[in-house]
């Protein structure tokens, strides 16, 4: 009923229970009637019947048919058209007389086998009824008691049968039948007429408010419901006029509102103009201020790299030749900071990277201990100039190396520790590293820097990620500062796939935590320490500060020794009853190293091995402290090394590098290569480099000349300057593509401009390749391998295993280009199983292409330069969506190849 309206449901619950109730009385009067016709006849036919047979008694006693038959002839025409015929049949059910004959008198005789009634009997037929009366001899029943026994047929003279119509009946149900039905349907009309008028009076004026109502949705609001309702319909009227009334006001005001919103509207514009042209004015200015910021950076950059490039390069070129340890130590230094003097430079061209989006990171495998190990070597001096003990712990778990961004990894822990040495008068800095587990087949390493410094409140930590911007201003009138180092880092972090965090309260000392994303290697990223022999060895360790105490303790469990620890006097005099096989002592005034030299006195009875870790101090104090019997002097924190070596009594000397340092081999290339630079140390810096690596070594001071030297003489490469006066590199590798000697020579474009896109720039101008100031000597190898031995020293077939490219790339160290090389053919089996699988849909292209990744790294270190090929084709395809099937023939060629550097490998690996 709900998807009808109000006409429909006010005319069916009108008629519908009309005609329901009707119809159940007509039919229930109806068939009552019929009950009562049927049993009237009945008892009609009974009243007939019984007297009949009394009658019959002296006619069958005396065997007298004509008797009978005038009997039930006289009574069938007084009752006549009610009875149809009358029989009389004997005991034995055979008809004696009949009042005439009918087609149903076969139905008046009773069945076979079935007695005689005792009484009247009634059989019911559709049309017609059959009553049985039994003849009983009056005189037979004075020998028998009364009632008459119902199984004694003796007394029974016969019985009549007697056919009686219902025509009259059934004449008179139809009668009624007819009347119940016009009375029915008298009453359905005159309930139709009834909800019809009653309709008409609710749907009418239902009506005509509908229609007012959609004039008042039309805007016409000035409609109204007219005529007289009473009760809830003169309700809703008065509602509807209500309403139709209130909206007209509220229209009228609106349109006033609407009038006064379009004159300001109109003003308003007028002044979004006058701002539009402003603000495209200033657009144009702020476009020209980033282009002129651009190029201020670009020209800061190059000015500041060219002297470094010098003093970086010549540096390294020093530490090449024989030198005493201090003076190599001493050349560390001066490249150190010439480094940190370049990463102050970077901070603010990565600002600016930052917020134009474009700061890309290196993906490289680094030792990541040898990283962290450089970063706190290079601030431990400022630390222990403020007297502050500087530590550092890195869990068992953390891996030797990782691939990721060691710069930037170097650049985030760099600033967070110099902020702690910056804002720390006295107590400690410590530096703990562990491992967080992996996410998405990423190494997730946690790192925290503590201090015990003034502290940030609250309020002071909510702006301190804020460019240009510290914890208040008192801190910036003491420690200076341009407030850009957290900005930088916490965008580093994040980008790196971490997070950043700081846990600081007033006066409390701070502990900046954040996690970073690296992949894991899949080699070893630096040499094995000698530690093997100090299994299970007994050390004694002084150290009064808690914080080192505890980096010197866990340095040594890692290596499993049996650590013994005094951190007072009495504890270390109780301690020196045994022997040692090395005795550590901490001590960190250098002002005041009496008690220290005491300890070694003390010591020396107990152990040949003693090693002193104290703060940054001068040779004469070292000195002095050799002379009094210790076995080496080293500088806290604890570098992993060189404690190492110094408890083995190995003399070493370390170069710490974030990066791998792969030293070049002196095994000169013959290769003729011409540099260019306007700048005669840079020109004598990549002169001497060049000399190192290649035969022949030509240099020009500027384009013009050296496309004077490239019409004279063929060469295999040239490393060509960018700004130069007369004629620039770029003008002057195009007017060499133009000549016929030089061609197709690759030119590599060397500049101290580091800003993002120079690369790409530099290479849609002509360029092969770029090289960047301060030039990397690795880099550098890297170059000449890729360009010139490459183009013309290719030999006549395919070199599946090149051992000296193994040896540049494992440092210039055989034994290390084994190893790489052994967990490269260990890994083939794995390999070439899942590219089976793959093949066979047993593993997704998905899987296939991180297990291609991970081995094309492998392939990149171990001098196989086909296999590396085939393996970065692989890869690079499987990344634009290639599936398996359409790479199996490269997927064999690969397998293929696998075989043929095993076979090579033979030669250098017997077992």
């Amino acid at each position: 009923m709900t998807k009808y309206g109000l006409r429909a449901r006010v005319i069916a619950l009108t008629i519908i229970p009309t005609i329901v109730i009707g119809t159940l009385l007509a039919g229930y009067f109806t068939f009552n009637r019929y009950q009562q016709l049927e049993d009237l006849v009945i008892e009609q036919a009974r009243n007939i019947a019984d007297p009949l047979a009394i009658a019959a008694e002296i006619g069958m006693r005396q065997q007298d048919p004509k008797f009978l038959k005038d009997l039930i002839g006289i009574t069938h025409r007084r009752h006549s058209p009610a009875i149809i015929t009358i029989g009389i049949y004997k005991p034995d059910n055979t008809l004696y007389v009949n009042s005439n004959y009918h087609r149903n008198i076969g139905r008046l005789k009773l069945e076979k086998g079935k007695p005689m009634p005792d009484s009247t009997e009634v059989e019911v037929f559709e049309d017609y009824i059959i009553l049985r009366t039994p003849i009983i001899d009056e005189n037979n029943l004075t020998n028998y008691p009364l009632p008459l026994p119902l199984d004694e047929d003796s007394a029974k003279l016969g019985y009549i049968a007697m056919l009686v119509s219902t025509d009259k009946a059934l004449l008179l149900q139809f009668r009624d039948t007819t009347s119940a039905f016009f009375i029915v349907l008298l009453g359905i009309v005159i309930s139709i007429v009834f909800s019809f008028r009653q309709v008409k009076q609710v749907t009418e004026p239902i009506s005509r408010m509908v229609k007012a109502v959609d004039k008042i949705r039309e805007g016409r609001l000035d409609t109204r419901v007219m005529g007289n309702f009473t009760g809830e319909l003169g309700m809703l009227k008065n509602g509807i006029n209500a309403m139709a009334k209130s909206m007209s006001e509220y229209h009228e005001e609106m349109q006033q509102s609407i009038d006064q919103a379009t004159s300001d509207l109109r003003e308003t514009l007028e002044q979004i103009e006058i701002q539009n042209v402003e603000l495209d004015m200033a657009k144009k200015r702020a476009q020209e201020a980033a282009r002129v910021k651009s190029e201020f950076l670009a020209n800061m950059s190059h000015e500041l790299r060219t002297p470094l490039n010098g003093v970086i390069g010549f540096a390294r070129q020093l530490l090449k030749t024989s030198l005493s340890p201090s003076q190599t130590d001493y050349l560390q230094t001066i490249e150190k900071s010439a480094h940190n003097l370049l990463n102050i430079i970077n901070d603010i061209l990565d600002f600016s990277k930052l917020e134009a989006g474009k700061l890309i990171l290196e993906s490289i495998p680094f030792a990541l201990r040898d990283t962290v190990d450089e970063v706190v070597t290079l601030l431990a001096p400022s630390a222990h100039d403020k007297g502050l003990e500087i530590s550092l712990m890195v869990d068992h778990d953390v891996p030797s190396g990782a691939i990721g961004d060691p710069l930037r990894f170097q650049q985030v822990l760099t600033n967070l520790v110099g902020n702690a040495i910056k804002f720390t008068e006295m107590g400690n800095v410590e530096i703990q590293i562990s491992m967080m587990g992996e996410q998405d087949g990423k190494l997730i390493l946690k790192t925290m820097v503590s201090d015990t410094g003034i502290g940030i409140s609250e309020k002071q930590q909510a702006q301190l990620f804020e460019a240009f911007g510290q914890a208040d201003t008192s801190i910036t009138r003491r420690y200076g500062g341009t407030g850009l180092g957290l900005v930088i880092t916490q965008k580093l972090v994040q980008q790196m796939g971490g997070e950043i965090e700081l846990v600081s309260s007033l006066n409390h000392g701070s502990t900046f935590w954040f996690t970073i994303a690296l992949d894991a290697s899949p080699m070893s990223m630096s040499e094995p320490l000698p530690v093997a022999s100090l299994k299970s060895q007994p050390v004694l360790v002084f150290e009064a500060d808690e914080f080192s105490a505890r980096s010197f303790s866990q340095q040594l469990q890692l290596w499993r020794m049996q650590v013994f620890l005094a951190q007072t006097n009495e504890r270390w005099h109780e301690l020196l009853a045994d022997k040692y096989q090395s005795i550590v002592i901490g001590h960190s005034d250098n002002l005041h190293i009496t008690p220290l030299l005491k300890r070694i006195t003390e010591a020396k009875d107990y152990c040949e091995n003693i090693v002193v870790y104290i703060n940054t101090a001068s040779p004469e104090i070292k000195e002095e402290i050799l002379a009094q019997g210790a076995s080496h002097v080293l500088t806290k924190p604890v570098n992993h090394r060189k404690f190492a070596a110094a408890l083995t009594d190995i003399q070493v000397e370390f170069e710490i590098s974030p990066v791998i340092k792969l030293k070049p081999s002196r095994h000169q290339t013959a290769l003729k290569v011409m540099a260019v630079d306007d700048n005669p140390a840079n020109l004598k810096l990549i002169s001497a480099m060049l000399d190192d690596l290649v035969s022949e070594v030509v240099t020009a001071t500027n384009g013009k000349e050296a496309v004077k030297k490239s019409e004279m003489a063929n060469y295999d490469l040239i490393f060509m300057d960018i700004q130069m006066p007369i004629l620039d590199g770029i003008s002057a590798c195009q007017q060499i593509r133009k000549g016929d000697t030089n061609q197709e020579t690759p030119i590599i474009a060397v500049t101290a401009h580091a800003i993002a896109g120079e690369r790409e720039k530099l290479l849609e101008q002509g360029m092969d390749d770029y090289l960047s100031k301060p030039i990397d000597e690795n880099m550098l190898v890297q170059i000449i391998d890729k360009w010139a031995v490459q183009r013309h020293q290719q030999p006549t077939g395919p070199v599946h295993l090149d051992w000296e490219l193994a040896l540049r790339q494992s440092a210039g160290k055989p034994d290390l280009a084994k190893e790489m090389l052994t967990m490269l053919v260990e890994s083939f089996p794995d390999v070439e199983r899942s590219i089976e699988q793959a093949i066979n849909q047993e593993i997704t292209d998905l899987e296939l292409d991180a297990v291609i990744h991970k081995f094309h790294g492998g392939c990149s270190y171990s001098g196989v330069p086909v296999l590396q090929k085939l393996a970065s084709v692989i890869e690079i395809e499987l990344k634009k969506g290639l599936s398996t099937l359409e790479l199996e023939p490269e997927l064999f060629e690969l397998i293929d190849e696998m075989k043929k550097v095993k076979e090579a490998a033979r030669v250098y690996l017997p077992n």
